[in-house]
This record gives C-alpha cells, sequence and structure tokens, in this order.
C-alpha cells in the first residue's frame, strides 16, 4: 500500500497538486498537508536548498485541488485543516493554529461547474461518460453499463478514440471503482454494526484486514474504518489475534 497524490505538477513559480476522489473526504487538508510535506522535501533536495542557511530559500506557491464526482450531493467548498483540530465530543479547540492549509473541492459531475466545463471540453466528456454509465448502471451490470456509454457517446466526443482505444483498461477501472464502492459501503455497515455489538478492538481488527486483503489502499482504509492510519498499520504488521495467540492468550 501506498499513499500518493492523483497528480502534481509545477508550472512557473505554483506546485498544483491535484486529485480526483468519487467519495467525499473532509480530511483532504490532512492528506495534502502531508502530500506538501513529501513533495517540498524532494523539491528541496532536489534544488540542493539550504534551510539551514540564514538566507530565505525560495518555495513554489502550493495550490490544492480536490476534483469530486461522487454520488452523494455536495456543493464546491474550501475545506480546512482547522476542521480536524476538535475535542473528542467534537467541539472545536480554542486555540488558534499556527498551521493553515485549504483545499478547494470543485464539483466535476455533469451538469456541474458548467464555466469550467465550457472551458475544459475534455472534462465536459469525461462526466458526461461517468453520468452515462450511473444511468445505465441502474438496469444493467457495471461492466454493460461501460459498453452501452462507449456506444451511446457522440462522435465528435475528442476522449471518444481514446476510450475506444484502450476500453479494456477503460472498463477494467470501471469496474474496480464500482467494485470498490460496493465494497467500502458494506465494510462501513458492518463496522456500524460491530461497534454497536461489541466496541472490541478485535472488530476494527478485522474489519481492517479484510480491506487490506482486497487490496484496498492504506487512505481508504482509514477513510471508511474509521481507524487512526498508525494503528491501521499496525493491525496489518501486528494482528491482534497473532499476539494473542503467541501469548497463549485464548
Amino acid at each position: 500500500m501506498g499513499m500518493k497524490n492523483d497528480s502534481a505538477f509545477l508550472v512557473t513559480d505554483v506546485v498544483n497538486m491535484y486529485e480526483q476522489q468519487s467519495t467525499y473526504n473532509p480530511n483532504m487538508p490532512v492528506r495534502k498537508l502531508m502530500y506538501a510535506a513529501r513533495l517540498y522535501d524532494k523539491y528541496i533536495h532536489m534544488n540542493r536548498l539550504n534551510i539551514y542557511s540564514t538566507r530565505q530559500i525560495h518555495l513554489p506557491v502550493p495550490k490544492l485541488v480536490t476534483f469530486y464526482n461522487g454520488k452523494e450531493e455536495r456543493e464546491d467548498s474550501i475545506l480546512e485543516l482547522k476542521d480536524a483540530f476538535r475535542k473528542e465530543d467534537g467541539q472545536p479547540i480554542d486555540v488558534e493554529s499556527d498551521i493553515q492549509v485549504r483545499v478547494r473541492m470543485i464539483n466535476i459531475n455533469y451538469g456541474k461547474n458548467k464555466e469550467l466545463m465550457s472551458a475544459c471540453r475534455p472534462l465536459l466528456e469525461y462526466a458526461w461518460f461517468i453520468e452515462e454509465i450511473r444511468r445505465n448502471n441502474k438496469r444493467m451490470e457495471i461492466e454493460a453499463a461501460v459498453d452501452s456509454a462507449l456506444d451511446a457517446m457522440p462522435e465528435d466526443f475528442s476522449i471518444k478514440k481514446l476510450l475506444i482505444a484502450n476500453k479494456a483498461e477503460v472498463k477494467q477501472m470501471c469496474i474496480t471503482e464500482y467494485d470498490e464502492a460496493e465494497t467500502m459501503a458494506q465494510f462501513r455497515e458492518e463496522g456500524r454494526e460491530e461497534g454497536r455489538e461489541e466496541g472490541r478492538e478485535e472488530d476494527k481488527e478485522e474489519i481492517v484486514l479484510n480491506m487490506s486483503r482486497d487490496n484496498i489502499s492504506l487512505d481508504k482504509i482509514v477513510l471508511y474504518s474509521g481507524v487512526s492510519e498508525a494503528r491501521v498499520l499496525e493491525f496489518i504488521m501486528y494482528p491482534i489475534r497473532w499476539t494473542r495467540q503467541e501469548e497463549g492468550i485464548a
């Protein structure tokens, strides 16, 4: 499992970090903070900048954007790191943070952000394609839904040739995302039920391990299980039941 953002690129003095999400994630500012730290560390080493110097080093300005195309209705918004600084009861901590991170979330579902779509025709065509697949999937299996969407795509769509030329990969990507979304929903429901019935650490561990076996990425395991990243890694590397067996605990 690895952690990476979808796309990061440098244009003059601005570093753009873009990520596409099919599920709403309020923790994007936390993740972007981690991405940015790694990216700047790499930039500093590549450019041999001395952060211990008495002279100010120069860094590109970060722009953080998440493109959202999930089924849940969401408007464009600014997600802020400060929203993560809360007490256990959910109340904000009355201390001003010295670290601020803002992520612009843009809804790219079909029919949203018309100005952006008109300025980027391939994005509009992609949004139409995903919407068509979802519409088809209500009355047919996901694989057939993808085929039908490709067949119905207007001939003047610039992305059509690319999608058809890579049809197998496109279908696999769509099917994988669909299956993952279904799996995530099941895990969330299982987590709620097990939490209500038992509330035991072993239940959380089982959910995490099952998701890991299905090759679900670390960040999504954290998102859907509600378990911290450090604890997820601990579960995977040192499962509780193994530890108990080694210690002779039933």
